[in-house]
């Protein structure tokens, strides 16, 4: 199989939906980013989220209007950047992701590879 030039983009779950509700300076600098790993490069808002060991799981972050976003997407499969989840974080301390959202960003990592596995 030859590589494309470009990855497709798969929202899991209702990651389309979430990250269409955010105010539109964040969406265009998610949706910016989210086109950089398409083409495999590394965003400037991205960083790797801890607590997934060598699963490529990445984080882009943004402040707008004394809120922070989130939005989470693996770059882990060769031709395919799965977005994860997208969120408002409703924490009040520490940088940490909140529990509740990172379960969802690993069930909804194992439907990725589920999917993956199923298209080979």
């Amino acid at each position: 199989m030859v590589d494309k030039i470009f990855k497709d983009i798969i929202f899991i779950g209702t990651a389309l939906e979430d990250l269409s509700s955010m105010p539109q300076k964040i969406k265009a600098d998610f949706g910016h980013s989210l086109w950089e790993a398409q083409k495999n490069a590394h965003p400037k808002l991205a960083k790797a989220l801890s607590g997934f060991g060598n699963a490529k799981v990445v984080e882009l972050r943004a402040n707008w209007a004394g809120d922070t976003f989130r939005a989470v997407y693996t770059v882990q499969f060769k031709n395919t950047v799965y977005v994860l989840h997208c969120f408002k974080k409703k924490s009040t301390s520490g940088i940490a992701t909140p529990k509740p959202d990172m379960d969802l960003i690993k069930k909804r990592l194992k439907m990725a590879i589920k999917f993956e596995k199923n298209k080979e």
